[in-house]
């Protein structure tokens, strides 16, 4: 598997294993936990909710959710959220931004305090507003980690075990649970979801619907049939029930078996490569070290959450470029791209950082030399590197500031 769960290593499974373990070897704090600027928080100091993702400000790096909790669910007010700079997004077990979520999908939100309250980008709330509203308008809304059905179920372990299936006019209801892939302790209660004619099921490398699933004898044209198969994966959106039940999720896709699986992680995985390389690699700067007449060490943590090819295109005494970004990783003064401004040099080393063990970093340190340092590039600021094998681009004009 890949870092976060998509098949493909041994070396990082037992990675996002250990991060599993991490999470669940602590309970979820008492107090609301506010982030350090400079520092990568602990997955397990974050705050935990659920919902269907409303809106999207993808150039900025926020929007907003339905959070799921008690009530009718589709009365509830949307809730802001904004990813925090080095906060993570995997859709379909897969890296992803924000821009390849389809709205409407049910969405597991990590996240905490803002961190500096008086520079966060969505409104702050109450430190204790999870309490006052009944769960559906936390103050823990900058985000570490935002991830849909299948890629939490690929992270923790889990899989869907579908019990029955009632099926009329290619449209229905199904009973499935939520349970750890090897066994155990851990079975959530059974849940029903609905399906239509627009549920994706996928085997394989095929992509099968409803009327497929019936044709071929494995559901009920009409009526309910009881399932017993193996584990699967569910993609999981909401839609308005015509029954008065209002928190009834539906189920958007179906995988079947590893192999859809994999082949739809790849596909995200791949966009979300071209994207990372056209817009650059971001980073925290650890350090710098100043020379004279501009010149400049710097030592930056390239973030966490990425395909590692593309941490492997950092190498030692290759060419580079550095920018400062803003907290939504938009290029500092990009208008004749984001080359314009930045510093140009060499990598001169890339180490394994010590200390710090966060889903936010990961753990690469890259040491750069530059001739010309530029004024965002300081300790603790936010920046984004290009190695000399990516593309050359410009970006649009909402992903770059004045």
């Amino acid at each position: 598997m890949n870092a976060y769960g998509t098949p493909t290593s041994k070396c990082c499974l037992a990675l996002c294993l250990a991060i599993t373990l991490i999470a669940h070897s602590h309970a979820l704090p008492d107090e609301p936990f506010r982030p350090e600027v400079g520092k990568f928080p602990p997955l397990e100091k974050s705050h935990a909710y659920r919902g269907e993702l409303v809106n999207v400000d993808h150039a900025n790096r926020r929007g907003s959710l339905r959070v799921h909790g008690p009530g009718m669910f589709f009365r509830n007010s949307p809730h802001p959220f904004a990813m925090l700079p080095y906060g993570i997004v995997r859709y379909h077990g897969a890296p992803a931004d924000l821009r390849d979520v389809p709205l409407g999908t049910l969405m597991h939100v990590r996240a905490y305090l803002p961190p500096d309250p008086k520079l966060s980008s969505v409104p702050v709330f109450p430190v204790n507003n999870k309490e006052k509203e009944g769960g559906i308008a936390p103050a823990e809304n900058h985000v570490l980690l935002l991830e849909d059905e299948p890629s939490r179920c690929l992270r923790e372990g889990q899989v869907w075990k579908l019990k029955t299936v009632e099926i009329q006019n290619n449209a229905g209801m199904m009973v499935a649970s939520c349970e750890p892939k090897e066994g155990g302790a851990g079975k959530a209660a059974d849940e029903k979801l609905t399906i239509d004619a627009a549920t994706r099921i996928w085997r394989g490398r095929e992509c099968l619907g409803v009327e497929e699933m019936i044709a071929e004898g494995l559901w009920p044209m009409a009526g309910s049939k009881t399932l017993d198969g193996p584990g699967v994966l569910l993609g999981i959106t909401w839609k308005p029930t015509p029954d008065g039940i209002f928190a009834r999720f539906h189920i958007s896709d179906i995988w079947l078996d590893d192999v859809a699986m994999q082949r739809a992680a790849r596909t995200q995985t791949e966009t979300h490569k071209a994207l990372i390389r056209s817009r650059w690699m971001p980073a925290r700067v650890d350090a710098v070290e100043y020379g004279k007449f501009g010149r400049a060490k710097v030592t930056a943590t390239l973030f966490g959450g990425m395909d590692p090819s593309l941490y492997a295109d950092f190498k030692k005494d290759i060419g580079a470029m550095i920018n400062a970004v803003d907290n939504s990783l938009k290029h500092a003064h990009g208008a004749y791209g984001p080359a314009h401004m930045a510093s140009r040099g060499s990598i001169l080393e890339i180490v394994k950082a010590d200390g710090e063990s966060s889903l936010a970093s990961s753990g690469i340190q890259i040491r750069f030399e530059t001739d010309l340092i530029i004024e965002g590039i300081r300790p603790g600021r936010v920046v984004r590197v290009r190695p000399a094998s990516w593309p050359q681009v410009n970006v649009p004009r909402d992903e770059y500031q004045d």
